[in-house]
């Protein structure tokens, strides 16, 4: 049944309409993702526009007001944007509200025309405009608009009609594009931005108004196609949301260039977005954060994805959190999946060993104005991560550092627990009561065992006793971290600067942090590490050993001698303490971690 005659809108009406719209994406994102090619056939537009919406769902602001809501509204997509077609979008509408004048209704020729202007805005956040994708559809149904408004004086005629024009448009994508005329398909976001536009359409003509809540819990869907490796031109899938004053998309192009490909910038002079596929996403943030603050930051590893939909090791996935010390080359063998914890210097923040590398780290560690600090991984983290891996893996193992040393283990375990109960997959999660490369030995354990034919069950039932086998010792050069960080109080810590102490550290059965000796040189300390050490492996048969190290390189190299000449096999792993925890240790600090057998 269709509604009495609308002349002009406001902006309860615009915000219910682009609810009918995010749902219209929501129930097609498997779709859009099945038919996704251009620019690359990642696989991911449904996903990609569904979370934009969520995020338009999820913050914005209903007001009365017309303007008020449409800035929300770009305000919400431009926050949760995600891949090229999320942030076009987002840009889209960033460029409607901006042209709005400030009044609480418009009529449908003012709709049309700041739909019009709005086009220019989603062509300039493209590096480089393709026709025949999302953006030719938007700007051929925006200057069909005025066409539209000599057909009626009702909205919901205005948009059906307009709406004819949309598809046409869409169907000539595959025209326009090889690789859509190969694979016989639109342009996924195209198509996208077309189903929007179709829900926007339908509250016009039904003035159904969706439940906010319900579609706060619509799931992201994550599609299982694999990409082409020849597609794959550049690894890392980077985005960010920077914010500053009178920022400019050119000044940000300029910085961007030269990173790598796909390039995309949305927002204002005050917010905005970035999307680039790049094989450098540290380099990149580093120039970054000096021409803005870092909000938010997401790099996915497009190689990654690939092996897992297309040659997983197993069918049971690990997770674990960045503060494992893990080398890439283990991590990329096994197919683990690393959620990293967060780096905070002050506003700016980085992903721990994704978006901010060790040296990078080090050399900011003494010179930043704020010394930084560290937060565990969000719910929401996690939530995207395992709901991601349910749709690769029948069941997912977590193996996480100490539940007494950070929230992070139990973020894991909410998030685990709704991705379980909503996709019914089975998802363990692990509190390893341990850090850096013990935590690392047993998520390695744990990948050979799979790789040799151990189930999830087995795996899940042998953790906790793989934990009880391994001891865990750390020292450190100086005690001025600890006390900067917040580890030790500043009283202690002066004490312990003037004594010049060298703490050296167990992590225990119960995954805190106890100091068991308080040498005052570097020699006595690393003599404490493989005394100690060596005499919990006497008689006793090794599975494996590990060190981490903060720059401290000799230390390492006597060690791994002196402990392969008592054990009889080098170690596991050596690799970089990450940034996370070298933020409480310091320059110098070590992590000797052995797993009996």
């Amino acid at each position: 049944m269709e509604t009495k005659k609308i002349n002009e809108i406001n902006g309860n009406q615009l915000f219910y309409s682009f609810l009918l719209g995010a749902k219209k994406i929501f129930d097609t994102q498997h779709y859009l993702n099945k038919i996704n090619v251009f620019p690359v056939a990642d696989a991911d537009t449904g996903t990609n526009l569904a979370s934009t919406m969520r995020a338009i769902v999820e913050m914005s602001n209903v007001e009365g007001h017309l303007k008020m809501t449409a800035v929300s509204i770009a305000d919400a997509a431009l926050t949760g944007a995600r891949g090229n077609s999320g942030i076009i979008f987002a840009q889209f509408l960033y460029g409607f509200s901006n042209e709005l004048k400030d009044q609480e209704t418009i009529d449908m020729k003012e709709f049309a025309s700041s739909m019009e202007k709005a086009v220019p805005y989603a062509y300039e956040a493209v590096a480089t405009p393709v026709e025949g994708t999302m953006i030719t559809v938007i700007r051929e149904w925006a200057n069909f608009l005025p066409i539209a408004l000599e057909k009626t004086d009702d909205f919901h005629h205005f948009l059906a009609y307009s709406l004819k024009k949309a598809h046409q448009s869409l169907k000539e994508t595959t025209k326009k594009l090889d690789k859509l005329a190969k694979a016989k398909v639109v342009d996924a976001g195209a198509l996208g931005f077309v189903n929007f536009l179709e829900g926007v359409s339908e509250y016009f003509k039904t003035g159904k108004i969706l439940d906010i809540e319900s579609l706060k819990s619509t799931i992201i869907e994550f599609s299982d196609q694999h990409i082409d490796h020849d597609d794959i031109t550049f690894r890392y899938c980077t985005e960010a949301l920077i914010k500053g004053e009178n920022l400019s998309k050119e000044k940000l192009k300029g910085i961007l260039t030269g990173f790598g490909n796909s390039m995309v910038i949305a927002g204002s002079p005050r917010k905005m977005r970035i999307h680039i596929h790049t094989d450098t996403p540290w380099l990149l943030f580093e120039k970054l954060s000096k021409a803005s603050t870092i909000l938010a930051q997401k790099v996915d590893d497009m190689v990654l994805q690939n092996e897992i939909a297309s040659r997983p090791k197993s069918k049971v996935a690990l997770l674990t959190d960045s503060s494992c010390d893990l080398p890439s080359e283990l991590i990329e063998k096994y197919q683990i999946q690393l959620v990293p914890l967060n780096i905070h210097f002050g506003e700016t923040f980085y992903l721990d060993g994704i978006s901010i590398q060790t040296e990078q780290f080090y050399k900011k560690l003494d010179k930043a104005p704020i010394y930084p600090t560290t937060s565990q991984p969000s719910f929401k983290d996690f939530f995207n991560r395992y709901n991601y891996l349910s749709s690769h893996y029948d069941s997912i193992i977590g193996i996480h550092l100490s539940a007494k040393l950070s929230g992070t283990w139990q973020n894991s375990l909410n998030a685990a627990n709704q991705v379980s109960k909503q996709t019914g997959k089975t998802i363990e999660v692990i509190n390893s009561k341990k850090l850096s490369s013990a935590l690392g030995l047993l998520v390695l354990r744990a990948a050979k065992g799979l790789e040799h034919g151990m189930s999830h069950d087995e795996i899940v039932a042998l953790l906790p006793s793989w934990a009880l086998k391994t001891k865990q010792l750390a020292s450190t050069q100086t005690i001025k971290y600890l006390i900067k960080s917040g580890r030790v109080s500043s009283r202690r810590g002066v004490i312990g600067r003037i004594l010049n102490l060298k703490p050296i550290l167990e992590v225990d059965s119960s995954g805190l942090v106890i100091p068991i000796a308080k040498p005052i040189s570097n020699n006595k300390s690393r003599n404490i590490l493989f005394n100690k050490m060596a005499s919990f492996i006497e008689g006793k048969k090794v599975w494996g050993y590990a060190i981490a190290h903060a720059e401290n390189p000799e230390t390492v190299e006597w060690l791994s001698k002196k402990l392969e000449n008592v054990i009889g096999k080098p170690p596991e792993f050596i690799h970089s303490i990450t940034p996370a925890l070298a933020t409480h240790t310091g320059i110098g600090a070590i992590s000797l971690a052995v797993l009996l057998d």
